[in-house]
């Protein structure tokens, strides 16, 4: 569910729009009101929201400036006005400003803009999950096909994909498979440039992050499904490839704080 904030100052249309929008149906929550820029201002700022629709006119500090001053927290704006002019447009485009509404709103103008809005933040959460992904490993290493690595390493990449909740032990493969665990470790750092945990860590920390994305799951049960048990370790893993706590990691995608569970 993407997360809407109302800017509107006229109560009458913001409550309509609250009240009147079937915003599951849009796949959105309206997380919060404003009265004004100002209000809308720091109501960006407190809620982080995915989506803000604004109208224009407003006393105290307007729509547009109110989004100028907001550039950059990464939501997408719907502008909603009564004026049909070309200024207000031409500004809006400058802006970025994803869709722009003329007052009275149509309804259904108003799902096709959100359905527009939605897609637009799932290719930007895509690519934004990719570059995370691409900086933990490369993206030739995470596909299934193993291409470009030798037997052995691609045996080893195949095992990790399936069993990297599990306990992977090098000296343990080599058994299975009839060889050193030294020309595993050979072959494995060759092909990829990892040591073998080193690559496990990685593998299992981009695991992690699809789970903390998702929700519904505490920290340390997130740790348990990826192979780290203990939670301590778990969240110093964490922070060495991904930069941060899994808290602080989740909450980019909640909304709230950085505190940990």
């Amino acid at each position: 569910m993407y997360r809407v904030l109302l800017v509107e100052d006229e109560d009458i249309i913001r409550r309509g729009l609250l009240l009147s929008v079937d915003w599951l149906r849009a796949g959105c929550v309206v997380i919060g009101e404003a009265v004004d820029g100002e209000d809308g201002l720091r109501r960006i700022e407190e809620l982080s929201p995915d989506i803000v629709i604004t109208d224009v006119r407003m006393p105290y500090l307007d729509g547009l400036e109110m989004l100028a001053q907001s550039r950059g927290r990464g939501y997408e704006a719907v502008i909603l006005s009564g004026y049909d002019e070309f200024s207000y447009a031409r500004t809006a485009i400058s802006l970025d400003v994803a869709e722009y509404l003329l007052k009275p709103v149509d309804f259904e103008a108003l799902y096709a803009a959100l359905a527009r809005i939605r897609e637009r933040l799932q290719r930007r959460d895509a690519l934004r999950r990719q570059q995370q992904h691409a900086a933990v490993l490369p993206a030739e290493l995470l596909q299934p096909s193993g291409a470009g690595v030798g037997k052995y390493t691609g045996k080893l990449l195949r095992r990790i994909r399936a069993d990297y909740a599990a306990r992977l032990s090098l000296r343990e493969l080599g058994e299975e498979y009839g060889v050193s665990e030294a020309y595993l470790h050979k072959c494995f750092k060759q092909d990829t440039n990892y040591t073998f945990n080193d690559f496990l860590n990685r593998y299992r920390i981009i695991q992690a992050a699809e789970l903390l994305r998702a929700g519904g799951r505490k920290i340390y049960e997130v740790g348990a499904c990826v192979g780290f048990p203990d939670y301590k370790y778990f969240t110093i893993v964490f922070k060495k490839y991904a930069g941060c706590s899994p808290g602080k990691f989740r909450a980019q995608y909640e909304g709230g704080d950085s505190a940990e569970e």
